[in-house]
């Protein structure tokens, strides 16, 4: 791989990348101790992770 593709991965603001990261950990911390879910796009669809590890798809009406 040559030294520009290496580089065409890296953001401008690099921190970003592991702030994304620790926010969405803290998002199932923070779940799991309120025995709730997170909603987030996985495969351009959106989808309900449960504290237990389940993973729902979303439906358009807001339920699954």
């Amino acid at each position: 791989m040559s030294e520009k593709q290496k580089n065409e991965h890296k953001r401008k603001y690099g921190w970003v990348d592991k702030w994304v990261k620790m926010t969405g950990e803290r998002a199932r911390i923070d779940a799991k101790a309120n025995k709730t879910y997170i909603v987030y796009e996985k495969d351009g669809k959106l989808v309900k992770e449960f504290p237990n590890g389940d993973i729902a798809p979303l439906n358009k009406d807001g339920e699954s």
